[in-house]
């Protein structure tokens, strides 16, 4: 399968998930139900105007907040029905693929965790495009750890470094597992983490996600 495909299967077990558990459900962002998410994917993926708006505050944030409540107003199963339509085709291409694979796998598992799932049998192609979107979020991380190390570690061995530094914060996970932690969703991520105590709070106190 290529990135395109698997991003498209992802896309459509996100919005089964979606369906599945209505619009006021929870989910792992903060302060949103599933109306929310399904709205921001939308509005991030179809209204570049209001893309800044995820990444700064003020009056970038204030707009993303009414594009989204314009999708809301749509109602919630038109919302899902658009979602199934697949991202754009400039969202779907490229390096763009692997890229919303990560997205979607994240806001699928936000939703299905959120309401008390367990996490998903493994897929190696899905595993290998998320092991792989580790890098930018290393890049991202790296100068937000202050302090301390942190490598991420697959059980098979496999590791990425993000910051090398002494204390050192091993983290230990299925790539997806790993990509939760790194996303900001530290409690709902299965993983271990090793190192002094020390220095493992201070990398669970740190915001790494966007």
């Amino acid at each position: 399968m290529s990135a395109t495909d698997v991003l498209l299967a992802e896309r459509a077990a996100l919005c089964d998930s979606l369906a599945k558990y209505g619009a006021e459900a929870p989910t792992l962002c903060e302060g949103w139900l599933t109306a929310d998410l399904a709205a921001h994917l939308l509005a991030r993926e179809k209204r570049p105007d209001a893309g800044l708006g995820i990444v700064l505050p003020g009056p970038f944030a204030k707009h993303m907040q009414r594009v989204m409540e314009q999708y809301k107003a749509k109602g919630y199963d038109v919302m899902v029905q658009e979602l199934r339509h697949g991202p754009p085709k400039y969202f779907r291409v490229g390096p763009m693929a692997a890229l919303n694979v990560g997205e979607n796998w994240i806001h699928n598992e936000d939703v299905r965790r959120a309401n008390g799932e367990a996490p998903r049998p493994a897929d190696p192609e899905v595993d290998d495009i998320l092991w792989n979107s580790l890098k930018t979020g290393a890049l991202v991380a790296r100068r937000k750890l202050k302090s301390v190390g942190l490598v991420l570690k697959q059980p098979d061995g496999q590791e990425r470094v993000v910051k090398q530094a002494d204390p050192l914060v091993t983290v230990v996970g299925a790539p997806g597992e790993l990509v939760l932690f790194m996303a900001g969703r530290k409690e709902a991520a299965d993983v271990h983490l090793d190192g002094p105590h020390e220095a493992v709070a201070i990398v669970l106190a740190t915001k790494l996600g966007i």
